[in-house]
């Protein structure tokens, strides 16, 4: 009979041993440039986010009980308050806040999770940019892994939300890098995170909080991994491959362990992440560019007697294509009939749109109700590795179809380093946002207070390197 320890060469450890091993000067120029976007959009909904009941209802609860540590900052905040598994908590509730925040076609959310671990972390750690840069893209990458190894689709199929499956893998990888950790400190840590992986997507039957958690939960649950694993606190070390309880088997039935590792260190997959320009879910940004489109070639006022069909792929059709009814607004952001609704007739979706008083409007409810959606097999062939999406609308009893295959915001179509600007500008105006994003963009030469510092609305004459 093999020893435990003969028993463990598989995929956990090799993964563990590139986080440790991995420094700044690994990394390829487009995958810095990449996570540097992904920090500034990161920041802007996170500061945003704090705004919602949600977020204040979780910082209101961080800050009951026992005396806070102040190791981390609430973004927006002067000076740290937190203890740094708590900040993390927070602003990563704040940054899923508003679905404003990155997505990738993994189906997760890596910024809401990993970066707000990250900067709590290395605020605590006096980290400098470098390092801080090094260890979000450790996060997004293994994050971005865990659920294309858990196969995503057959995950999501199964009531999993996947940011808050796979949150805690990447937040732990982003805090193991921070810390330092060596392969088995590190692979502990990724055990650690990976059985308190969890979430599921119950908050549709009824548009309440807890998506918005689960993003905050990973982020906490990640720092949480990390900062036991460096005491020595072991974890399991095949915890993706383990045929009793590795959660490859535990969360999808049609897991596959090798993309876990495949072309480590050489193919980034992290360098296909996606920027949300719209408040809403992103399997429905195709469908929002594709209600612009059609916008555009019919012209406005949108004509609300028009016919308007609607192809889903069978994943899209599970997550967003639920009958709508007013009730929160994370259940409009996750309407696929309420969106293209809101963007056929308002020509936009960001938060006005999910506004309390739009989420009731008569046009947009009753348009939204006659949306005819229907399963499109051709589309299941696409998705997730695009998040296509068609639609069409009767005119003079022939169908104008717009097809999208990839929305605004992808690596197909990027939004780019201005755009994220704007995107910052807009939702945070009160903000030195020129200033913040020339601190992001080059941060590998300032230190993580000074960035935090902008964050709380200080404008400063010039910012000196770390």
């Amino acid at each position: 009979m093999n020893s435990p320890r003969q028993e463990v060469s598989a995929p956990t450890r090799e993964l563990a041993s590139w986080i440790a091993r991995l420094r700044y000067a690994d990394l390829p120029a487009r995958t810095k440039k990449t996570m540097r976007l992904a920090l500034l959009d990161t920041l802007g909904c996170g500061v945003y986010g704090h705004s919602t009941p949600w977020a204040r209802m979780l910082l209101q609860w961080a800050r009951t009980g026992a005396p806070a540590r102040g190791e981390a900052t609430v973004w927006g905040e002067a000076a740290p308050s937190l203890c740094a598994a708590d900040a993390a908590l927070v602003n990563g509730t704040a940054t899923h806040a508003f679905e404003l925040d990155d997505y990738h076609n993994a189906k997760l959310h890596a910024g809401a999770v990993v970066i707000p671990a990250a900067l709590a972390l290395a605020e605590k750690l006096d980290a400098n940019g470098e390092r801080l840069l090094t260890a979000i893209t450790a996060g997004y990458e293994v994050m971005i892994r865990s659920s294309l190894a858990m196969n995503p689709s057959a995950t999501r199929l199964r009531g999993w939300h996947i940011t808050g499956v796979c949150g805690p893998f990447g937040a732990a990888a982003a805090c193991a890098v921070l810390l330092g950790l060596n392969d088995e400190q590190t692979a502990w840590a990724l055990g650690l995170a990976g059985t308190q992986g969890s979430g599921v997507w119950a908050f549709n039957a009824d548009g309440t909080m807890s998506k918005r958690f689960h993003a905050g939960r990973a982020a906490y649950s990640g720092v949480l991994a990390a900062e036991l694993a460096a005491l020595g606190f072991t974890g399991p070390t095949q915890i993706y491959e383990f045929h009793d309880g590795g959660v490859l088997k535990a969360y999808s039935d049609a897991s596959d362990p090798a993309p876990l590792t495949a072309a480590l260190g050489k193919e980034y997959r992290l360098d296909t992440n996606r920027i949300k320009p719209y408040s809403c879910c992103g399997s429905t940004h195709s469908y929002v560019d594709a209600a612009f489109e059609l916008r555009r070639r019919f012209g406005t006022p949108w004509n609300a007697k028009r016919r308007v069909r609607v192809g889903l792929a069978k994943v899209v059709d599970l997550q967003c294509g639920f009958d709508y009814f007013a009730t929160s607004a994370l259940n409009a952001q996750m309407s696929l009939r309420y969106v293209v609704a809101a963007a056929l007739l308002e020509g936009q979706a960001l938060p006005p749109q999910f506004s309390e008083a739009k989420l009731s409007d008569p046009a947009i409810v009753a348009l939204a109700q006659r949306l005819e959606l229907e399963h499109d097999p051709a589309l299941d062939k696409l998705y997730p590795a695009q998040f296509a999406a068609w639609i069409a609308v009767e005119d003079a009893g022939k169908w104008v179809r717009v097809d999208v295959l990839d929305p605004l915001g992808s690596e197909a179509n990027p939004v780019g380093e201005r755009g994220i600007i704007e995107k910052f500008r807009g939702i945070n105006p009160q903000l030195p946002v020129d200033q913040i994003a020339e601190t992001v963009m080059g941060i590998e030469r300032h230190n993580v207070k000074q960035l935090l510092a902008l964050l709380a609305g200080k404008r400063t004459r010039a910012l000196q390197p770390a």
